[in-house]
């Protein structure tokens, strides 16, 4: 792709230099014709007679549009006239717009009138755009076009530049993607220039950042090309690179003695009860901490036994993490020393930071922190469990139990309801991360650590907000095809920008650009609180996939249809039984029963009916996965019916046969028990619900395709 920025960069230093904001028709005209989008013949008039002379030279017919720096929407202003047929047309067209546009904004400067060739009918109207988006930066969207446009919001965003690839994936990512495939005997669009189009945008904005928001709305898109017929392009100062970026290596060996320490200094420690730093201290004792704990106290001799230091830098030999339980404003002298102590993490407890409005404090802690080489951990958090060191570096109340699942919290209270439901459901994690400010260390820090340790299977993150979405995304594609990544972020209903200049910034909601990206990511995204920690539970649990063949076999015939919607909800695939695995389950069932798929079994039925179906269902290799509709009868008991398919998974997890199986159990309370004894012998079973199980399973089913492991 060739393209000249020279012509780009001309335009772009004459707006600024008269300060504008809004790039006038022609000069988005000649920004686009160096980038080779495609767009009508067109030029400016000045006076009546020009314009008819240019409409004569163009040819009929023609639309005329306003050209001023100050009216971003010529049709608010009664600035735009379609299908002008004849010279006299155009006269009279001129006449009026110009007037019109004095009326709507009698201060606007007029430069004068864009003739320019009308399109012809036919096409499908799409909208190409970029926006400046201030978590993940250059973003490039596209979506179905028109003056339905922000009514449909039928519109995906991706990172720019976009590669083709991307682009492609696009035109799938709309609701409406069949209408581009052509209907009712219409013809499909040229996908190959469309994807073009998005692509040439992309780089146009990612080479040049000042551009903070492209708009081609409508492009006409059809079997043999598009057409923009609509150029609105806005340029500002290009976003300021705030923040310090630290390489792979930095984070993973700061990371390493945050999450794997041989000593850690409690700032501020105390013998008093009910104050943090004594808690902090309890814990780390009482959890097992192996390695040295060091508190620091300049008015304590002795705490909870172990001798007290008056500063960090009189504690002997290296230490790797230091944290505070001490006041606000004593943090950053206490930094300072923590810092020439050679101390590579600090985990600021206390609040009092920029979420109490003290920015000023926070930005000093950040600034010693960096002079000094200091990863900061908070501030305005509750610590942090790392469960494999036995360490519970928190004031709050301890939990110990190890396992695959590492769980990071922007906010306390989440954190507290993620240790609840861990204690709860005896969820074995390897880790529980409080962020809060995160003035420093963030989600992706984080997940670059986990996306390395042996001891992590899944991570899950709760957040409202990413510092740097892009950072995150390249660390996320780098987990993704080891371990899936589960996000909540919460915030989903934000408004976005209030005084968007045009339709792509309108439709560009925080949460429309964070959905699409991170799903771009490969990242899970979780619907709510309960479902992030159900996926965080489940996934580990759960075998990949081989295939997209989802067989359910009930034993009620109402929660065979649930589960058949939910199945569907999920993106998932039932499987169109052949003859003869249909025959074969059939040999099982009464003959009131139902095979197909689901494969209702019919609830009268005794264990042994259970055990065959789903012994067929992991026996053909060419069902990949399997969901199991369970009711409560004394025929077939909760505990009987767990057991029976516990042991059955086992027996063919053993003759290396791993599928998915996950179960709904309906019934009296006894299948809580039931559920619980099935999901400690890795069949994900939840009891009165058939949406949780196909969820898990659906969720299993996107990062397995994203992870490219199942295509």
């Amino acid at each position: 792709m060739t393209n000249d920025n020279d012509a780009v960069r001309a335009v772009l230093d004459a707006a600024r230099a008269e300060g504008r904001t809004a790039l006038t028709a022609p000069e988005g005209k000649r920004i686009t014709d160096a980038y080779g989008i495609p767009t009508p013949a067109e030029g400016l008039a000045e006076t009546v007679d020009e314009a008819v002379s240019l409409a004569d030279r163009i040819g009929f017919p023609v639309v005329l549009k306003i050209v001023s720096p100050d009216i971003l929407h010529k049709t608010d202003a009664g600035g735009v006239r379609v299908g002008l047929n004849s010279c006299a047309e155009v006269r009279g067209a001129f006449t009026t717009i110009v007037d019109n546009a004095r009326s709507y904004d009698p201060k606007a400067r007029i430069q004068g009138v864009q003739v320019q060739q009308m399109i012809p009918d036919g096409g499908q109207e799409v909208i190409v755009g970029a926006v400046t988006d201030p978590t993940f930066g250059k973003v490039v969207a596209f979506g179905l076009g028109g003056v339905l446009v922000e009514v449909l919001k039928d519109i995906t965003f991706r990172l720019a530049p976009a590669t083709e690839d991307e682009a492609l994936s696009m035109l799938d990512g709309i609701r409406a993607a069949e209408v581009l495939r052509g209907v009712r005997g219409g013809p499909a669009v040229d996908r190959a220039a469309l994807a073009d189009l998005i692509v040439r945008v992309s780089r146009l904005v990612a080479d040049f950042p000042e551009i903070t928001e492209v708009d081609l709305n409508p492009v006409f898109a059809t079997a043999s090309g598009v057409l923009a017929a609509d150029v609105r392009l806005l340029v500002g100062d290009p976003a300021p690179q705030e923040r310090r970026r630290y390489s792979r290596e930095e984070i993973l060996s700061a990371m390493r003695r945050l999450m794997q320490p041989r000593s850690v200094a409690v700032v501020g420690a105390s013998n008093e009860q009910g104050k943090i730093g004594n808690s902090v201290m309890r814990n780390l004792i009482d959890g097992g901490f192996p390695g040295e704990i060091h508190p620091v106290n300049p008015k304590a001799d002795d705490i909870l036994g172990r001798k007290a230091y008056k500063s960090v830098t009189d504690v002997p030999g290296e230490v790797d993490v230091a944290v505070f339980a001490i006041p606000a404003k004593f943090v950053p002298a206490a930094l300072e020393e923590v810092g020439r102590k050679g101390i590579p993490n600090a985990v600021l407890i206390p609040s009092g930071f920029a979420e109490t409005g003290e920015h000023e404090l926070q930005r000093r802690i950040v600034e010693i922190a960096e002079e000094y080489g200091v990863r900061v951990l908070g501030p305005n958090i509750y610590g942090y469990y790392s469960t494999w060191q036995d360490l519970c570096a928190t004031f709050c109340t301890p939990y110990d139990v190890k396992g695959p699942v590492a769980l990071t919290s922007q906010s306390g209270g989440i954190g507290m309801a993620i240790l609840g439901f861990a204690r709860t459901t005896k969820t074995g994690v390897s880790a529980i991360v409080g962020l809060g400010n995160k003035s420093d260390v963030d989600e992706d820090d984080l997940l670059t650590w986990f996306g390395e340790d042996d001891r992590t299977q899944c991570i899950a993150m709760h957040l409202e907000d990413l510092k740097d979405g892009r950072a995150f995304v390249e660390a996320a594609r780098a987990t993704v095809p080891r371990k899936p990544v589960v996000v909540l972020k919460a915030g989903r209903t934000a408004a976005g920008a209030k005084a968007a200049g045009s339709h792509t910034g309108a439709l560009a909601g925080d949460d429309a650009v964070y959905d699409d990206i991170l799903r771009q990511a490969g990242v899970i995204r979780a619907p709510g609180l309960n479902e992030m920690l159900e996926y965080a539970r489940a996934l580990p649990v759960l075998p990949t996939p081989q295939g997209d063949n989802v067989v359910i076999i009930t034993g009620a015939g109402g929660s065979g249809v649930l589960l058949s919607d939910a199945i569907v909800d999920n993106g998932l695939s039932l499987m169109e039984i052949p003859d003869d695995l249909d025959a074969a389950f059939r040999r099982f069932i009464p003959p009131f029963g139902a095979a197909g798929n689901p494969v209702d079994i019919t609830g009268g039925e005794p264990p042994s009916t259970y055990e065959a179906t789903i012994r067929l269902g992991l026996e053909d290799p060419r069902i990949h996965s399997l969901v199991l509709g369970y009711w409560h009868t004394i025929v077939t008991p909760p505990m009987v019916f767990a057991e029976l398919t516990a042991r059955v998974v086992e027996e063919f997890r053993a003759r290396g046969i791993a599928k998915p199986v996950v179960a709904s159990l309906a019934g009296d309370t006894e299948v809580e028990e039931a559920c619980a004894y099935l999901f400690e012998r890795g069949v994900v079973a939840y009891p009165y619900t058939t949406e949780k199980p196909v969820a898990v399973l659906g969720a299993k089913y996107r990062w397995a395709r994203s992870a490219g492991l199942l295509t």
